[in-house]
């Protein structure tokens, strides 16, 4: 059976070219899904897997808490995983067939409020480090661009005389993502006065590195957030994500069309933009009923 799951990851990774995170995902789904049917149902060959199994697989999952985006989503890389098995011919049905996904409950996204952002981009960039760090803050918010897209960023991305930034979003698509001039003016006086100075002379082509002068990592981005939310005086937990959510949320609250933010998110799908939607009405809502005399 394992051999089988890394022959499914190095296909979904050759064919469909996703990302490592989402390759990493496959692995834990699958991975889970077949100590289940070895520890538990003490199956050992996928002909001895049935519809009512994977059922039961579903409901176990349940039982031991997973929320039911989890569920679906693991429901998903198993669908995907008997299909190929079933093209490769180690099995001879798919008892994926039928199966319902379970509803999922749609969590609204957290976003910071237009104050709460002026508030944490309130940094005194006095020093390299602190330079970086603005720069870093305002591309994210300026753009909308996903942490990890943010840490690959090369300084040939950057097209700052034209106004706008490339990246390269899941499964390697590239898009493009206009900068505003707030997020010009910190990425060209990072330029000029911080990154040579963190670089010490090695070459590189990323345009945020660490204090060592390496590429920046995810969680190093995390800690500085962080930080600099707390030294701000914002008592949310705020992550790297919650930025792309209110780049989002601003930008349709002011009134940017719906296809028009899809884009710049990189999202496949316009019903996952559409979300964003539903957090500017409930925002509208609750100002209106702070603020109407006869709400």
């Amino acid at each position: 059976m394992n051999l089988d799951l890394e022959d499914f990851i190095h296909y979904i990774h050759i064919e469909r070219g996703l990302s490592d995170n989402t390759l990493e995902a496959y692995r834990r789904d699958i991975t889970k899904y077949i100590n289940y049917l070895r520890e538990v149902e003490f199956i050992h060959k996928w002909e001895d897997v049935e519809h009512a199994t994977i059922t039961r697989f579903l409901y176990y999952l349940n039982d031991n808490g997973a929320a039911s985006t989890s569920i679906s989503r693991t429901l998903s890389s198993i669908r995907k995983f008997h299909q190929f098995l079933l093209m490769e011919k180690v099995a001879l049905v798919d008892p994926t067939v039928y199966i319902e996904s379970p509803t999922k409950t749609r969590t609204l996204p957290k976003v910071l409020s237009t104050q709460e952002v002026e508030q944490l981009l309130d940094i005194t960039a006095d020093d390299p480090l602190s330079i970086r760090n603005k720069a870093m803050i305002e591309t994210l918010y300026a753009t909308g661009i996903r942490v990890s897209e943010l840490i690959n960023l090369n300084i040939s991305d950057l097209h700052l005389m034209m106004g706008f930034v490339r990246c390269f979003g899941k499964g390697g698509k590239e898009r493009i993502v206009p900068l505003g001039d707030l997020a010009k003016e910190s990425i060209e006086l990072y330029l000029n006065n911080g990154r040579s100075y963190l670089v010490k002379g090695k070459q590189t082509d990323k345009l945020f590195v660490n204090h060592h002068g390496n590429p920046l990592s995810r969680q190093g981005f995390w800690k500085i957030l962080k930080t600099i939310a707390k030294e701000n005086g914002i008592e949310k937990n705020i992550t790297p994500h919650m930025l792309r959510h209110s780049f989002a949320t601003h930008l349709l609250e002011n009134g940017a069309d719906l296809r028009s933010v899809q884009e710049m998110l990189g999202h496949a799908d316009i019903s996952t933009t559409q979300i964003y939607t539903h957090v500017s009405r409930k925002r509208l809502r609750d100002i209106y009923s702070k603020h109407h005399p006869r709400a």
